[in-house]
């Protein structure tokens, strides 16, 4: 280590800050689905020491707090990289489930039973993903809420556009009280049922980006370990004040990239139809 080091960190802690708000501004200020706070803390502790290990293993080899700063990035930003499969996954089961609870309250209205009976008669026959939000819109209905405004929260609660319009249907029919709603909830049934299969053809076509993604950003970083192994004098110049600035533009040009990426993999969710509709 030389006498520029804390030179070298100071421009490693920029470098990292940089970096993290580029991955921000392109993908990372997107809403997502909210968290349990106790999974949401275990998730973050475990990327966190896995993080620091990384970044420590990588600092005692080289000595480019650069490289370290872009490794613990690189640690928390890894999930990212599989263009939100996972998310893809859940938003298409929560899509079958709601599917088939429409065919359930459909189903339940057909016996002549009003939407106030019908909705807890049809907590049973629903996905485990949607019953927690369907018991809390029961115990709403117990507390002498209105239907309508303890639906616009069940539509919050699900965070999905698609649900939203059978939440929308239920809605009307909870203020007009007028007759068609079982053949309303039949074509948004047919209706979530034909979006499931396009998402799941379009899912089955990203899969392969998605794969391409990761294997250039595996490629990338093989690659570089094995030049800082095996080959320590072609990358020597790095340790220097220069060498971790020109490693800043270097770390730049790869997040961009991943991130661009990143953004062709991904799904966009469309807006919602009902936001914000249990504030009123």
């Amino acid at each position: 280590m030389t006498a520029l080091d804390p030179l070298a960190m100071f421009a490693g802690a920029a470098a990292g800050g940089g970096l993290f708000l580029l991955v921000l501004s392109l993908y990372g200020m997107r809403p997502r689905p909210a968290q349990p706070k106790r999974h949401l803390v275990k998730m973050l502790t475990t990327r966190a020491a896995i993080a620091g290990l990384a970044a420590t293993a990588v600092l005692v080899v080289t000595g480019w707090p650069v490289v370290a700063v872009g490794t613990v990035l690189l640690v928390f930003a890894w999930r990212g990289l599989s263009g939100g499969a996972a998310e893809e996954r859940d938003a298409m089961r929560r899509l079958e489930g709601l599917a088939a609870w429409t065919e359930s309250l459909r189903d339940t209205i057909a016996g002549a039973a009003g939407l106030e009976q019908a909705i807890p008669a049809s907590i049973r026959a629903a996905a485990p993903m949607l019953r927690p939000h369907l018991r809390a819109l029961v115990d709403r209905l117990h507390t002498r809420m209105a239907l309508p405004d303890a639906l616009a929260l069940f539509a919050d609660d699900l965070d999905d556009p698609s649900a939203d319009l059978v939440v929308a249907a239920l809605i009307l029919n909870s203020k007009l009280r007028g007759p068609g709603l079982r053949d309303v909830l039949g074509a948004l049934a047919v209706s979530a049922r034909e979006e499931l299969d396009m998402r799941r053809r379009v899912e089955a076509e990203r899969r392969s980006t998605r794969r391409s993604v990761q294997i250039v950003v595996i490629t990338a970083l093989v690659f570089a370990a094995l030049l800082v192994v095996f080959n320590p004098s072609y990358v020597s110049e790095y340790g220097s004040l220069l060498g971790q600035a020109v490693l800043v533009v270097v770390a730049g040009l790869f997040g961009a990239g991943f991130a661009w990426m990143r953004r062709l993999a991904r799904f966009d969710k469309p807006t919602r139809l009902l936001v914000g509709g249990g504030n009123g």
